[in-house]
Parts: C-alpha cells; sequence; structure tokens
C-alpha cells in the first residue's frame, strides 16, 4: 500500500537511512558503518532489525543525550550482526542509569528471537551501552506463511 488509504508497509531496513535522518534532525549525532554485502532478510528479521535499531536509538537519546551513537550492520555467514553502541552520557556520572521500565530491552530480545536470531545488552565499564543482534539471512521454518508480526510494543510480560 501507498499509504493514501492510512496503511504502510512494515517497515524495514530499506527504510534505516530515513530513520538515522530522523534522529540527525533531531541533534543526535548517529553514525552509520555497513560491511559486507548486504542482502535482503525474511520479512519477520527485517522488521526486527530495523525496530531494534529504532529502539536502541531511543533508548540512547533518552539515557545519553548529546552522546554520538554507532550503528554498525556487519553482513556475513548467512545473517546480519548488529550492534548500535553509544558513548557515555555528557555530563552524568558513570553508572547513572535514568529513568526507564525495561520493557524496550524485553521487546527488542522478543523481536530478534521471534526472527531466529538473538539479541545481547552490554553496558561497558567506562559507560554507554551496546545493543548487539544477531539476525538470519535465511527463513526459519515458522515463518513459511509469510506473516509478520504484530508491531504492538511488548509489554514484557509472558501471557498465559
Amino acid at each position: 500500500t501507498d499509504g493514501t488509504d492510512g496503511l504502510y508497509p512494515a517497515p524495514g531496513l530499506e527504510r534505516l537511512d530515513e530513520l538515522l535522518d530522523g534522529f540527525r534532525a533531531a541533534g543526535s549525532d548517529v553514525r552509520l558503518t555497513v560491511t559486507g554485502e548486504p542482502r535482503d532478510l525474511p520479512p519477520r528479521g527485517d522488521l526486527a532489525a530495523y525496530r531494534i535499531i529504532e529502539e536502541a536509538l531511543t533508548n540512547a537519546t533518552k539515557h545519553a543525550a548529546g552522546a554520538p551513537v554507532n550503528v554498525t550492520l556487519d553482513w556475513s555467514g548467512g545473517e546480519l550482526q548488529l550492534r548500535v553502541a553509544n558513548d557515555p552520557a555528557v555530563g552524568v556520572p558513570s553508572g547513572h542509569r535514568g529513568p526507564g521500565t525495561g520493557h524496550g530491552l524485553i521487546g527488542m530480545r522478543e523481536r530478534a528471537l521471534a526472527a531466529g536470531g538473538s539479541l545481547h545488552t552490554e553496558r561497558p565499564s567506562d559507560g554507554g551501552f551496546i545493543v548487539s543482534a544477531t539476525i538470519p539471512a535465511e527463513t526459519i521454518s515458522a515463518e513459511t506463511d509469510g506473516q509478520v508480526p504484530d508491531d504492538t510494543p511488548s509489554t514484557g510480560r509472558a501471557d498465559p
């Protein structure tokens, strides 16, 4: 759909430049590095990669405003390894975490797992924060019907 009826296709990495430009326009220092030969991801993986980057950038601007953020996409071995790393917040003591519920981290992990991948987070001793995810480029068997997961934010709770 072209958006004229109010519906838009699920975003994917083809809209990554637009996403990064939006954060830059809001004052964030976002840098992108791509290594390897980019390839198409299955719909679930493409959406997961986009949303993980979006959430990690949102967290970086919320918890480390003004700090540079590096987004890395490494295409190798039949998978995408993505990394979003922000430097420590300027003028904030090391170890300061700021407000947050952790639901964004849970949602990122759920998206990576639903795409057959994994997610790892790290808080380096010198400050900052790193989100790393691996998304397979091959379609996982649960995705053969071509369905894309609901784009509703996670509550962080498992439904019975």
